[in-house]
């Protein structure tokens, strides 16, 4: 469940939606993302445009992206084709620079994935999550947390 302190931010900002519309939930659903999960609410109600800005990086609006236009489904096929990435791990930015986020849709958790050391301990099943779940990630990244 996203956290009041979460919700009441984007509220503040705008950015919160009550109503769910159709094509979003279907677009979810061809994910084979749960309805209930806080990344399912998130995208389901939240929405600035295309993407999100915060930390000097942009996320996608998934749902807007799979929507409006072909690009997400591009990157899921480049990020789990290229590189190599398992189907579960799902792009949340376009892997500027040097490092992506990606959401793990079987454990809801989110990981900071860089080339090198971070993309190596990765494929050795070493690489621990940097945030246990969604909503910590989204708390972090919108700067309502230091961690």
């Amino acid at each position: 469940m996203l956290s009041s302190k979460l919700v009441d931010h984007l509220k503040s900002r705008g950015w919160w939606f009550d109503d769910v519309t159709e094509d979003y939930r279907n677009a979810l659903s061809d994910l084979d993302v749960d309805e209930s999960s806080d990344f399912a609410q998130f995208y389901l109600h939240a929405e600035d445009g295309p993407t999100f800005v915060s930390r000097n990086r942009e996320i996608y609006q998934i749902c807007w992206f799979l929507v409006n236009s072909k690009d997400y489904s591009a990157s899921l096929d480049r990020t789990h084709g290229g590189l190599n990435l398992p189907d579960e791990y799902m792009p949340l930015d376009n892997f500027q620079g040097e490092y992506g986020y990606f959401y793990d849709k079987n454990s809801e958790a989110v990981l900071r994935l860089g080339l090198g050391t971070e993309w190596q301990e990765f494929h050795e099943g070493t690489l621990t999550p940097q945030w246990p779940d969604f909503n910590s990630f989204l708390e972090w990244y919108f700067e309502l947390t230091d961690h």
